[in-house]
Parts: C-alpha cells; structure tokens; sequence
C-alpha cells in the first residue's frame, strides 16, 4: 500500500462523523460551500460539514500559512462597518478554524479579536 494509500485510510478512520444530520448537502442546498483541502464543506450552523459515503463529516479549517490564526488590527475590507460585532446572529457565516471561529465576509475569514477583526485568510467560495 502506498504513503497516499495508507494517509487517506487514517484520515477516513480519524475523521469526526456530525451525528443525526438530515440534512442533504448539496450545490444549491442554501448553505455557502468552500473548498476545503481536496473536497468540498459547507458551512451550516458554526460547523464545516462535508458529506461523505452515508454520513456527514465534521471538519476544521486549519491554521496554517494560506489560513493564519494572528492578530491583524490593521485588517480594515470594508465589507461591513467598523462597529460590526460577529457572533452567532450577525448575518456571517461561522467557520471553525483551529481552536476558534471565525465568519466568513467578502471570501475571507474574519475573526472578531480585542475590538476589531483579524483577517485569517482567503477561502475559495463555491455557491
């Protein structure tokens, strides 16, 4: 069995199952998809679901060089007021990133900190 073989078989044995999802996701379904490392998620209720054989999996975008977990008080997109408090109402939508959420504004990831947002990084918006 190859390295590619035998890391795909421990991340399918690893990998955390959302339980009791009826939801169907799908282009179209009304939830924002991203391309997360070689598949598609969709973000849904502060989580990052990517379906998978007969259940939906639970994933976390990691912070890494393309999604950086810093401080960026400079971050200024313009993508909403300066006075736009993120949380579970706000009209983003919320994205596990390591050990925090973050929303996502305008393709990017905002991450509410100390009285402004940092910019954790660009994702790739499907729908």
């Amino acid at each position: 069995m190859s390295s590619r073989d035998t890391a795909a078989r421990e991340a399918a044995m690893n990998h955390k199952t959302h339980e009791r999802h009826d939801h169907v996701h799908a282009k179209g379904c009304g939830h924002p998809a991203i391309q997360h490392q070689d598949h598609v998620d969709y973000l849904h209720d502060g989580h990052l679901h990517h379906p998978h054989s007969d259940h939906t999996d639970e994933c976390t975008l990691a912070e890494d060089a393309r999604n950086p977990a810093q401080c960026t008080p400079q971050h200024a997109c313009g993508a909403h007021e300066a006075t736009h408090r993120h949380g579970p109402s706000c009209g983003h939508a919320a994205a596990p990133h390591g050990d925090h959420m973050d929303y996502l504004v305008d393709g990017h990831l905002h991450h509410p900190h100390d009285g402004h947002c940092d910019d954790h990084g660009k994702v790739q918006v499907l729908s």
